[in-house]
């Protein structure tokens, strides 16, 4: 279940006294307490002093002071959380490109302009903005718990009243159903970086975070693949809205399956704009190839996947924020650099292999960027940062597709295309001007049990020339 997180106790921020680290005649420790590597420490939390043996493994004295220490060991269900918030991330982001990938057929269909379909990827964006901070209040003010449930809710809901648009003249339908699920968007894109630090330790937030937008990049890729699969492009409109209700039905269930799970326990702007008109670009070039299209779009989604977890694994080894980020800015400009001189040379394979190094990085990207602007406002909440982070995606993801859009359709992809450059390279420049500081790793470090660790090898090392001249003697 995601919900508020695993139990804590609190306590002061005041390490024990020194005398609690030392050999005292009045502790005794039992042999079998010993140190539990998987154990983190909450910088809030304080320890009841009648307790003569932490979870830690370290021993203090019933009476010695009023500031012992306490650790919170992590969580087994930490994993099976991420999953299920992966899951539901996923069902929902599929639901974002689900149109986009088929967006001629979808234009067929409701007889209406690609400008009006672009705006069902549109609309994702457009509700971010206002609800934002609402949502983001309500994470703080109800948990993790209520979020996630409302978000799943949401999302199968919307799912649902797509199935009443099954017509050509119920276009609004299918607005109102994609505008729902919009809405439960609000509630999911935050919560990455709120559950890996509620669920996890310091060491790996990170990889959690990573994890966390796996789902979503999931749904990504799913959506680019599966509705050309399903939704053949044909010009009987009866037999295309018999095709669109399996893709429909198959996506409510999905959503009402993950809402049941989650119920009973278990460089973005950039991103989104080539992400909407995919399909448009491909077909500009490769008449008739909606599936490779769509292929093309998975095979974005997966090396970013693949991107985003490496990332992750790296910046909790390494811890090289800034430097992560800017390096993956830059390999993202220039991943799109390629893409716009190679997607006319009239080789699909050439456009794959150039599109999936471009996903690689700016995929990979996203959670690099919630991380360190977590680290950037530290101690602010995690959703705050992330929902900032979204709101600024979503504005630009607005502006690009639209601009895109209308530069593709009146000068070409590569004029499109180039005008993303120019952006990415602003990205990359403003980038490289911002200060590291990294004010949650200093957080970690001052933590209690930090402290503890580097007062014990102090110890254990002044001891040891002591044993060695004794033995000598």
């Amino acid at each position: 279940m995601v919900n508020e997180g695993p139990s804590q106790e609190e306590r002061d921020d005041t390490p024990a006294p020194e005398s609690a680290l030392q050999a005292d005649p009045s502790v005794s420790v039992h042999p079998s307490v010993s140190i539990n590597p998987s154990v983190s420490v909450h910088p809030s939390s304080s320890a009841h002093p009648s307790a003569l043996a932490q979870p830690s493994g370290l021993a203090h004295p019933s009476s010695s002071g009023p500031e012992d220490l306490s650790v919170i060991k992590v969580s087994r269900r930490r994993w099976a959380v991420v999953l299920v918030f992966s899951c539901y991330s996923m069902c929902n982001a599929f639901q974002w490109i689900q149109y986009g990938s088929i967006n001629n057929i979808f234009m067929h269909f409701y007889g209406v302009s690609a400008f009006a379909i672009d705006w069902l990827s549109m609309c994702y964006m457009l509700t971010y903005i206002p609800l934002l901070l609402p949502v983001a209040w309500l994470l703080e003010k109800f948990g993790l718990r209520t979020i996630a449930l409302t978000g799943s809710a949401l999302n199968c809901l919307g799912a649902w009243v797509k199935l009443g648009s099954l017509k050509p003249h119920l276009f609004p339908v299918t607005v109102v159903g994609q505008v729902i699920c919009s809405v439960a968007q609000v509630f999911i894109l935050g919560m990455p970086s709120r559950i890996a630090s509620v669920w996890f330790g310091a060491n790996e937030v990170s990889t959690a975070c990573s994890v966390a937008v796996f789902g979503n990049q999931l749904g990504i890729a799913i959506g680019f693949l599966v509705p050309p699969v399903l939704v053949p492009n044909v010009e009987d409109r009866d037999k295309l809205a018999y095709h669109i209700s399996i893709m429909f039905y198959i996506i409510g269930g999905v959503a009402t399956l993950l809402l049941i799970l989650v119920f009973i326990g278990l460089n973005a702007g950039a991103f989104y704009a080539l992400s909407t008109l995919l399909n448009r670009m491909v077909i500009w070039h490769y008449p008739g190839e909606e599936v490779n299209a769509g292929r093309i779009g998975l095979t974005i989604v997966i090396a970013g996947m693949l991107g985003a977890v490496i990332s992750g694994i790296w910046l909790d080894r390494s811890k090289t924020y800034k430097e992560t980020t800017l390096v993956v800015y830059i390999m993202t400009l220039l991943g799109m650099v390629v893409y716009t001189f190679t997607l006319n040379l009239g080789h699909l394979w050439v456009v794959f292999i150039t599109a999936g190094t471009m996903g690689f990085f700016m995929t990979g990207y996203l959670p690099l960027g919630f991380e360190f602007a977590v680290e950037l406002t530290y101690p602010e909440s995690e959703g705050i940062s992330s929902g900032l982070l979204n709101i600024s995606a979503q504005v630009f993801g607005i502006i690009f597709t639209i601009s895109q859009g209308q530069i593709i359709d009146n000068y070409g992809t590569k004029p499109g295309n180039i005008f993303l450059c120019l952006f990415l390279t602003l990205g990359a420049a403003l980038t490289a001007f911002i200060k590291p500081d990294l004010r949650r790793q200093k957080a970690n470090k001052e933590t209690p049990e930090n402290k503890l660790q580097e007062e014990e090898e102090e110890s254990n090392t002044s001891k040891v020339p002591t044993a060695v001249s004794e033995d000598h003697l």
